[in-house]
């Protein structure tokens, strides 16, 4: 089962995808998830320059040695660019598998610990009736649990309220989804910390109030706070029962999740923005998080998501995938098996793609009251239009950025 042939194919449906395409000599078919947000056409270029040279003749059956062979073989490790390009290979080396062998890859990974995966969904608004608008519209929806974004008074455009997101040019189809936007440049947002943790736990008080306490909330502060600040929300956020915290405060300073622990039981979540298992290595032993907010198309592929999450179990310590618009149907496919087949499943991050990218990739995946399931068919279950894929270019586009009243870059 020799790899013969390997695309890389960029479309733009809604937003921006990489997708790596690999073929057999047997004329088996595997797909796997390259983009990164903002950045796509560095992760081309890595695969086409670099990768798939590497990748024709190779046997494809040879998963976790072919992986090894990227990752070690370039001496340069880890970073989003290089993960994101071995998490294509893997995934597309594990739909191949699991369509030689008839079966979904979650069967491949152990079978079936549970009938679905419980998904949270992102409500938003500028204000309260806003808010409370959006919590119900998701809960029409499907959605039993729920991530809750606010606007912060005196604050134009923050992270998370869609919104306040740009509206699309007139007669196309919107960047799907807020916050990544289109145009040559990133868009600039406003940021006060000090009013955004005076505001939150009200908005909370509020939402507690209107939908009651058996409604699981999460909330996503996107790295902004520093460690005190954040031990500070954690604390006031206590009374109404979060599911988790999510990026308190940047990750890549471990030592601060030390802080935000001593003085908070809100749960943690972090790690979407982490590559390797080294990310995490301190975090889950020292028992300083509660979820594994890693991405599959980020990390190297479910092969390494499968071992940080083995790691994980000793410490009870449980998966929240990340699960934006910006990994593609073949991406989250690849953490819907993965999180179907662990034991430590904790939730699952779910933003719907547009009408668009739907055709571009047909899915086998199903949503039904709360819970995702990545369906039975062999491999993955994602299929590529490569046709309808052609009639949608790549378009620059870029996330926002952060500035503080006085000018000041901060972290968005």
């Amino acid at each position: 089962m020799k790899i013969v042939t390997a695309d890389v194919v960029v479309t733009s449906p809604n937003r921006n995808f990489v997708t790596l395409r690999l073929v057999t000599d047997d004329g088996l078919v595997g797909l796997g998830d390259a983009t990164l947000n903002g950045r796509e056409l560095s992760v081309v270029a890595y695969l086409r320059e670099h990768v798939v040279p590497l990748l024709i003749g190779t046997d494809a059956a040879r998963i976790e040695d072919t992986w090894q062979f990227l990752y070690r073989s370039a001496y340069w490790r880890r970073g989003p660019v290089t993960m994101a390009a071995i998490a294509s290979v893997d995934m597309a080396l594990w739909d191949i598998k699991g369509k030689a062998a008839g079966m979904p890859v979650y069967q491949l990974l152990g079978g079936a610990s549970r009938k679905g995966l419980m998904a949270y969904g992102h409500a938003s608004g500028a204000d309260l009736p806003e808010l409370f608008d959006s919590i119900r519209h998701h809960q029409e929806l499907g959605y039993r649990s729920i991530r809750v974004q606010t606007g912060v008074p005196g604050l134009t455009k923050i992270y998370g309220i869609a919104s306040q997101s740009r509206p699309a040019e007139a007669g196309a189809e919107r960047y799907d989804h807020e916050p990544a936007q289109r145009g040559a440049l990133p868009a600039e947002e406003d940021w006060d910390t000090r009013s955004y943790l005076r505001h939150l736990p009200g908005v909370f008080e509020a939402v507690r109030h209107e939908f009651g306490p058996d409604l699981p909330l999460l909330h996503d502060g996107h790295h902004r706070m520093t460690p005190v600040q954040a031990a500070r929300l954690g604390k006031a956020l206590e009374p109404y029962d979060l599911f988790w915290l999510e990026d308190c405060t940047p990750a890549e300073n471990q030592e601060a999740l030390r802080v935000v622990r001593q003085h908070t039981t809100t749960p943690l979540a972090i790690g979407e923005v982490f590559n390797t298992v080294w990310d995490f290595q301190g975090l889950i032993r020292e028992q300083l998080i509660d979820y594994v907010r890693a991405a599959s198309t980020h990390f190297g592929g479910i092969s390494p998501l499968r071992k940080v999450m083995d790691y994980a179990a000793q410490y009870q310590i449980r998966s929240g995938f990340h699960g934006p618009t910006d990994i593609s149907p073949v991406g989250f496919a690849a953490q819907l098996h993965l999180g179907l087949a662990i034991h430590n499943f904790g939730i699952q991050e779910y933003m719907q793609h547009g009408e668009r990218t739907n055709r571009v990739f047909d899915q086998g995946m199903t949503f039904v009251d709360g819970h995702l399931h990545p369906g039975d068919r062999p491999g993955l279950g994602v299929e590529l239009d490569v046709d309808e894929a052609g009639k949608f270019p790549y378009e620059t586009a870029y996330l926002p950025y952060n500035r503080l009243a006085d000018g000041t870059v901060h972290d968005w």
